[in-house]
């Protein structure tokens, strides 16, 4: 047994019969073993008069194949080693498990081993007098020989089959559920293929079980466009791509290749977007804002979008796109129930793109970039700008310093949080520029606003520490003015709420390290005038921030990690330093 980049240890000769073992176990209530084969069944099957779908391929594709097999979808799965075609006898055996009497359909993707083992079997089949059809997956765009003009290609021997492979496979389940014969199932099936197109993109290669080096690699800050399921060459290799960049290239790369509509189709499209085994589903989504966009924009309707993992490569990092175009029987058949380990579509969950809802005016105005300092800024305004400014240039550190015992996302959130609350100000602060009720006002605005957008323990903490200020602000008498002591009232309010809030001391190395010692000098100046007693206090903040790299943390995630935060400094009291020392430079 050898043990994987992924920490897991997996004794590649025993591997398949391992994973389906555990799958099987996992969801007897779907399927079950065929017994002394590599292949699953569902617990459907058989069912006399009904077409046996029957879908297979090699391990290291999960969910494809063995977790597509319930009612509604495949009848049965028959599963090779490692990205390696199931033997004939084992297509065989699962075939003749599934088999209701109605004849068999057999799908898989276009690959050699695939075509010869599933071609053995199917000759088998029908000696034994089981009537067999046959529908290869031809969906990947980015395979086959180069284009050339005036020749036609030939999917069924040029291209291999990818993602597409689940359109196909949900299609023909779906057709086989509701009682076609072998003809009307294999016809379907045949549509779904011919419209369906994918292409996809790699970011790192990926190791086998019981291998200790990757089985390909994709060179470090590139992106292969067009690579296969097995690691087969791309089409070309790029830098590596932003996430609507990456959209792009997909959907630039599908268009000129999707057939032409049919008439009943009103312009609807299945897509699906497919994580090739590592990329976080976060991310896809990223990358499907941009894909719906533009699809939008060429006039297609997506239809019952997907975005998930279907076909993988093991622990491949990318994506793939794979787009349907539907006629009115496809569009049903796609939309029709089906439950498997892997995927369930429900009775009456239909969605066109035309049931999604624009989001808020609030929401999308908070998402854009918001503008930099502008001269016509009220005070709050300006001070929270400078804030910002500040801190985004120092975000890089200060995931750095939240790193050390942390989740590395203090900066980001901050800086996220700042900007939101910039917003929010700009909107909300009435004016005079002298009046502490305007500032109070924006301030209020400005503290749940970065709440929100901020989220987490820190963006709660700051969140408060703006309200509390800016309520202490908006209580102000009439006519007066923003003074020293006034805003030695507003510190002391937000600390108070601050370390009731988040139920820290000073001392336990957080914000609080820098909130008290900055307050405690605002107060000593409190007959000052307020610039300069700011900036003293400021100063002071700025070191007792450095100075929390003396301390060990007792609160929170970092107290868990006892002395590893020793020797740096808090990144919530550098943040706090940060935000003093700006909003101190704006002060008139």
């Amino acid at each position: 047994m050898t043990t994987t980049p992924d920490g897991l240890g997996h004794n590649a000769a025993t591997f398949r019969e391992d994973w389906l073992e555990g799958l099987a176990d996992a969801y007897a209530r779907t399927l079950r073993r065929v017994p002394d084969t590599y292949g699953v069944v569902g617990r459907h099957a058989p069912r006399p008069g009904k077409v046996a779908v029957v879908i297979g391929g090699g391990s290291g594709h999960y969910p494809a194949f063995a977790g597509l097999v319930g009612p509604g979808l495949a009848d049965a799965a028959a599963v090779g080693d490692v990205f390696a075609s199931p033997s004939a006898e084992q297509i065989y055996r699962t075939a003749k498990a599934a088999d209701g009497g109605a004849g068999v359909l057999m799908s898989y993707g276009n690959y050699a081993g695939d075509v010869m083992h599933f071609g053995l079997a199917a000759r088998r089949l029908a000696a034994e007098g089981v009537p067999v059809r046959t529908v290869l997956v031809t969906d990947d765009v980015a395979s086959g020989p180069p284009p050339v003009e005036g020749q036609e290609i030939d999917p069924s021997r040029d291209r291999r089959g990818v993602a597409g492979d689940f359109f196909v496979f949900k299609v023909a389940g779906a057709a086989a559920e509701r009682g076609d014969d072998l003809e009307g199932v294999t016809r379907v099936a045949a549509r779904a293929n011919a419209m369906t197109r994918t292409f996809g993109a790699a970011f790192s290669g990926c190791t086998l079980p019981g291998a200790t080096e990757p089985l390909f690699t994709v060179n470090k800050g590139t992106t292969e466009l067009g690579m296969g399921i097995h690691g087969e060459p791309g089409l070309r290799t790029t830098r590596s791509l932003t996430a609507a960049e990456l959209a792009d290239e997909l959907v630039d790369n599908l268009l000129p290749e999707l057939p032409e509509p049919p008439a009943d189709g009103s312009g609807r499209v299945a897509v699906l977007l497919n994580g090739l085994g590592r990329t976080k589903y976060e991310e896809m989504f990223v990358v499907f804002r941009q894909v719906n966009r533009r699809l939008k924009e060429a006039g297609l309707t997506p239809f019952r979008p997907e975005v998930g993992e279907f076909v993988t490569s093991f622990d491949m990092a990318g994506v793939s796109l794979s787009v349907m175009v539907l006629d009115e029987e496809l569009a049903q058949l796609y939309d029709a129930p089906c439950d498997t380990p892997a995927f369930r579509s429900l009775p009456g969950s239909r969605r066109d793109a035309d049931d999604v809802r624009e989001a808020p005016a609030a929401a999308a105005e908070q998402a854009r970039p918001q503008p930099g300092p502008s001269a016509a800024d009220l005070p709050a305004t300006a001070a929270l700008q400078a804030a910002l400014d500040l801190v985004a240039a120092n975000e890089d550190e200060l995931g750095r310093l939240d790193a050390v015992a942390g989740d590395g996302d203090h900066g980001i959130g901050i800086v996220r949080g700042l900007r939101a609350a910039v917003a929010a100000a700009r909107a909300a602060e009435p004016g005079p520029a002298g009046d502490p009720r305007s500032a109070g006002t924006a301030l209020l605005s400005a503290g749940l606003a970065l709440a929100d957008a901020s989220g987490g323990a820190s963006g709660a903490l700051y969140g408060a520490l703006l309200a509390e200020t800016g309520a202490v602000l908006v209580r102000a008498p009439e006519g007066a003015g923003c003074t020293t002591a006034l805003l030695v009232e507003a510190v002391a309010a937000a600390q108070r709420a601050v370390a009731e809030l988040g139920g820290a001391q000073v001392g336990e190395k957080t914000m609080l390290d820098a909130v008290d010692p900055f307050r405690a000098e605002l107060c000593a100046r409190t007959g000052e005038d307020l610039v300069t007693a700011w900036h003293a206090a400021a100063e002071v903040a700025t070191k007792a921030a450095a100075a929390t790299a003396e301390l060990t943390p007792a609160r929170g995630r970092a107290a868990r990690m006892g002395a590893m935060g020793y020797g740096h400094a808090d990144a919530g009291a550098t943040s706090l330093a940060l935000i003093v020392t700006a909003v101190g430079g704006t002060l008139r």
